[in-house]
């Protein structure tokens, strides 16, 4: 495991990826967008996970232009609060660039199609991604303010799926309908739902985690991905 520098889209700047590579030829690349509390150690398990099922994972740093390599524990009141914070003054627009300019650095390093999952923050990104960029499949747990999305609908031309968890603290059930009104009838767009289950259910570790759902969850991602990735 290693980390690897990826140009700006613009040229304006680099920023840090986190890598983790399969033990032999990547069968193709896997994005990791972070949640609200950086690359930090649950993101880097992602990751591993990935390049243990044989991909090549890369977690790029999208809060680098705030401030390089934060790591933050939302089982702590201060940090959650530190990383809601965050989110209020990331530019949402400049993180998609970054993850498209991540995209392409990871089709160059597999030679393979590229898929993308997010986590909170990194779920509405990767709605986003699948709207904006050539990610071959998307996937977004627990995305935020996606309603406020579904007028970019109609760019959706690859594989997106999307898990809802149906006690979400930050998607209420207003949303999560409008979502469905809006997306069920998407021939490319798969929804499921988690009822009972709140924001964060699918985490690595932490007093969030909801085992049997996040599972669950995991499974139809990673069976979405050998689908579309290879």
């Amino acid at each position: 495991m290693a980390e690897m520098m990826i140009e700006t889209l613009d040229g304006s700047g680099s920023f840090a990826a986190y890598r983790a590579d399969p033990a032999g030829a990547p069968r193709g690349a896997i994005v990791v967008i972070q949640e609200i509390f950086g690359v930090n150690e649950g993101i880097r398990r992602k990751c591993d996970h990935f390049a243990g099922l044989g991909y090549l994972a890369l977690a790029p740093d999208l809060f680098w232009r705030l401030k390089p390599g934060i790591e933050l524990d939302p089982d702590v009141p201060q940090e959650m609060q530190a990383a809601l914070d965050l989110m209020g003054k990331f530019d949402q627009d400049k993180g998609i660039a970054d993850i498209e300019a991540t995209i392409r650095a990871a089709r160059i390093a597999s030679g393979g199609k590229v898929g993308v999952t997010g986590y909170c923050l990194g779920g509405r990104l990767a709605y986003m991604t699948a709207a904006r960029t050539d990610s071959d499949a998307s996937v977004g747990y627990y995305a935020v303010g996606i309603d406020g999305l579904l007028d970019e609908k109609h760019a959706i031309a690859r594989p997106l799926m999307l898990h809802i968890a149906g006690d979400d603290g930050f998607v209420s059930k207003e949303v999560q309908a409008a979502m469905h009104a809006g997306l069920d009838d998407h021939p490319k767009v798969t929804l499921y739902d988690y009822p009972g289950e709140d924001h964060g259910f699918a985490t690595e570790m932490g007093k969030r985690r909801s085992d049997a759902a996040a599972r669950l969850a995991d499974s139809r991602t990673e069976a979405f991905f050998a689908d579309h990735i290879g």
